[in-house]
């Protein structure tokens, strides 16, 4: 599994309920830009329309041999889940605050681009400082363990 992209401040801005894999549709231009490192997952987020969910403002940049034939930077990008998985994301969605963002963007082993999506729910920045504080203090216990030994 090769990972390209992976989207770090989604786990600042959001709490992490469940994480699904999903298969990604893309154009032969941003295969080989994915492949060259070009995505950035930042602003990305994913919607439930009818029977299927799309990708929204994720960045796949053009790619540098394209010519005509390169796509859209931030196209809307059909997103493969199974039937079962789609209805039970729409209910989740559905409820008041949750949000599916891509978390990584990567190549499995048979070569397939797939983006790991999650459900989640936006952190206010009162319980963003409460992890930051408990995160120091937690810090500052495992160096004084280090000091006694």
């Amino acid at each position: 599994m090769k990972i390209i992209a992976t989207n770090r401040k989604a786990l600042r801005d959001y709490t992490i309920f469940e994480n699904y894999t999903a298969g990604i549709e893309l154009y032969g231009t941003e295969v080989k830009s994915a492949r060259s490192n070009g995505v950035s997952l930042e602003g990305g987020y994913a919607t439930v329309a009818g029977n299927e969910i799309f990708l929204c403002e994720a960045n796949i940049a053009h790619y540098h041999s394209g010519n005509i034939f390169n796509h859209e930077p931030k196209r809307k990008r059909k997103l493969l889940l199974k039937k079962d998985e789609i209805k039970r994301l729409y209910g989740k969605v559905r409820e008041r605050g949750f949000t599916l963002i891509p978390m990584k963007f990567f190549f499995n082993n048979r070569g397939y681009a797939k983006i790991e999506l999650a459900l989640c729910k936006g952190k206010k920045t009162i319980d963003k400082r409460e992890v930051l504080k408990r995160r120091a203090i937690e810090r500052q216990e495992r160096i004084e363990a280090k000091k006694r030994r």
